[in-house]
């Protein structure tokens, strides 16, 4: 039984609880509610508290729960995005040797950069620079994530249920779900969102300059994370926006002015600043304003387009299989599933059960569908709350631009967090109140959700002593949960930990086996300052190109990696050897170069002597 089972058999029990006892625990609840509420009065010590409590959750967990290791294409380009700000760069010069360091998701030409767009990066870059590792950045992202989504609820709910919500996100985002241990990223939009959401209803009620920033940063750090799922969240805000505006030019004219000068004035002025700002990012590293990393990588290496009903484009041509493998076995098989009925069906209604696996999983999920069954005959949409439907709206609009595309993942939906958090809080009040003969079962309820969740995250922590199944790794295997681990490169971590204790500096040229997977096994990544890393990893192109690569860093001990094997090898590298082997006509130049590696015979050591003794050196911590 894994944790979502469990998870599944808790919310079945609390249910049956509600109905048999409804009354258990009350006086206990009680007195915990009553000093829950006094702190939750004091609202700027409340967003204080929730996100201190994040960050000491996940520090408490790094015993069980370490730094986290990168082993999937988009965490290493992120901690590429990282390493580049942190050297007081916007991106970084292509090197002669390029054709050497090809990765996914990466570009090489005009400059060197990741196609990923660059807030979550910024954050991380932050934590490598003052704390001395980019995870510090996620950790401080995450603990931020859950400040934000508690000072968003207090505009819209009382401030109990807002206090309440900033827990139930650290406890369910900020500790052992993808957000806070790998670097996918999600936490840094989740903030942008919760900045829009927060900043809303309070500039209409009290039309101050400080919360029309607030709100342009939100949209500022949204447009930076994920624009495209940015436009669908913009549309209900801005027609609200557009609503309260028609509505005071109608019927307040004065206020309409004060309005438009302390609200939207302020506001289309940090848009514009960053629209600018990311203009000016796109020409330092596409060379035009109008052009972005990502469409440029995406031109160079992907024949897939973003929505399935376009049409796909000639296969590029890849200078390494495992390159050609990762976009057919991958991008090309989805684009090709989704052109089919039943396959976009099911890719679809896989989208929404992602949704509510990842950010409700069940026990959220019982407040929402209790309300629903409380809902009497003939209620309509007018008949909501006005917070209610703002939130569906919000909701709806973001889910359908994820239905969209071809690809979805959970973090995608990371502007919504704050919404789905108060669409749970609000259906929490309403059901609060409900009684099954004369019995509080709706208050047991509401209390069963959080005490679950505490329950929950207990028993994950206490996983390994319990002997509890784990969930399965994503998304190697199914939906992502509260608590689904990631995978985990160790063997790669490993190597570059042993590269950098020998002294000077290391070249790694690493050769995989045809069958080699990059979605989790990448190894050819590198860190901004390229020429002046510790360690370099390249690709295996023969013994000819090879041989150039060690011309060019003819300073550097170079190394055979042998990155399939099992354990994977490190052998010094002997350019004699190659030489040998290509003269004997075992191997020739005119080969593929992704093959040639698999041809050489690597059976005799090299003649090199690999170097020994360990630098005293301090080095960096970044995992690249």
């Amino acid at each position: 039984m894994n944790f979502f089972e469990i998870e599944a058999g808790l919310t079945v029990l609390a249910v049956v609880l509600a109905f048999a006892v409804p009354t258990l625990g009350s006086r206990w609840f009680e007195a915990l509610e009553r000093r829950f509420g006094k702190l939750a009065e004091k609202r700027g010590l409340s967003v204080i508290v929730v996100g201190l409590t994040a960050l000491a959750l996940r520090a408490a967990l790094l015993p069980i729960l370490p730094i986290p290791v990168p082993a999937i294409p988009d965490e290493y380009c992120y901690l590429l995005l990282s390493d580049t700000f942190a050297h007081g760069r916007l991106t970084n010069p292509s090197n002669p040797m390029w054709v050497h360091f090809e990765s996914v998701f990466t570009i090489w030409h005009p400059t060197y950069t990741t196609k990923f767009y660059p807030a979550q990066g910024m954050f991380m870059a932050f934590g490598q620079v003052v704390l001395g590792h980019p995870f510090w950045g996620v950790w401080l992202s995450v603990g931020l994530m859950c400040a934000t989504i508690t000072w968003m609820l207090q505009g819209w709910l009382e401030p109990s249920w807002a206090l309440l919500g900033g827990f139930l996100a650290a406890i369910r985002l900020g500790t052992f779900s993808y957000w806070a241990n790998s670097y996918f990223g999600g936490a840094v939009t989740a903030i942008g969102g919760a900045l829009v959401l927060g900043a809303l209803p309070r500039m209409k009620q009290q039309k101050r300059v400080r919360h029309a920033l607030l709100m342009g940063l939100g949209f500022a750090i949204i447009a930076n994370s994920r624009p495209y799922e940015g436009l669908f969240f913009g549309i209900p805000v801005a027609i609200v926006l557009l609503a309260w505006l028609w509505k005071l030019w109608k019927t307040e004219r004065p206020a309409l002015v004060m309005a438009l000068k302390r609200v939207m004035a302020p506001l289309l002025a940090v848009i514009a600043l960053t629209l600018v700002a990311m203009g000016y990012y796109f020409w330092r590293t596409t060379g035009t304003p109008f052009n972005t990393p990502y469409l440029v990588n995406v031109h160079r290496y992907d024949p897939v387009p973003y929505f399935p009903w376009q049409s796909a484009k000639p296969m590029p041509n890849y200078r390494y299989p495992e390159l050609r493998s990762f976009y057919l076995k991958t991008e090309v098989s989805l684009y090709r599933f989704s052109r089919t009925y039943s396959g976009w069906v099911r890719m679809k209604a896989g989208t929404l059960y992602s949704v509510r696996s990842f950010f409700l999983g069940y026990i959220l999920l019982l407040p929402l569908v209790v309300a629903l069954a409380l809902t009497p005959y003939g209620f309509s949409w007018r008949d909501m709350s006005r917070e209610t439907r703002f939130f569906l709206a919000v909701c709806g609009a973001v889910i359908v631009g994820n239905m969209l595309p071809i690809v979805y993942l959970p973090h995608y939906s990371a502007a919504i967090t704050g919404a789905i958090l108060g669409l749970v809080l609000i259906a929490m009040r309403y059901v609060r109140s409900w009684q099954c003969r004369g019995r509080p079962a709706g208050a047991f309820i509401t209390r069963a959700v959080p005490s679950v969740c505490v329950l929950l995250l207990i028993l994950r922590a206490g996983a390994n002593p319990l002997h509890l199944r784990l969930d399965p790794e994503w998304p190697k295997e199914g939906y992502a949960t509260w608590c689904s681990r990631t995978p985990k490169n160790y063997e790669r971590a490993a190597m570059l930990k042993k590269l950098r204790q020998y002294p000077g500096r290391q070249l790694a040229i690493v050769h995989y086996s045809p069958d080699h997977d990059l979605v989790y096994h990448e190894w050819v990544c590198n860190r901004a300052e390229l020429n002046k890393a510790k360690v370099i990893w390249a690709h295996d192109m023969g013994p000819a190109e090879n041989e150039k690569l060690i011309k060019y860093f003819k300073d550097r001990h170079v190394w055979l990696v042998e990155a399939d094997d099992h354990p994977p090898r490190l052998l010094p590298y002997s350019a004699t050897l190659d030489a040998q082997v290509n003269a004997s006509g075992n191997l020739t130049d005119t080969q593929n170069p992704g093959q040639q590696g698999t041809n050489r015979a690597h059976q005799g050591r090299p003649s090199a002597s690999a170097p020994s003794g360990a630098t005293t050196r301090r080095r960096s911590q970044n995992p690249l």
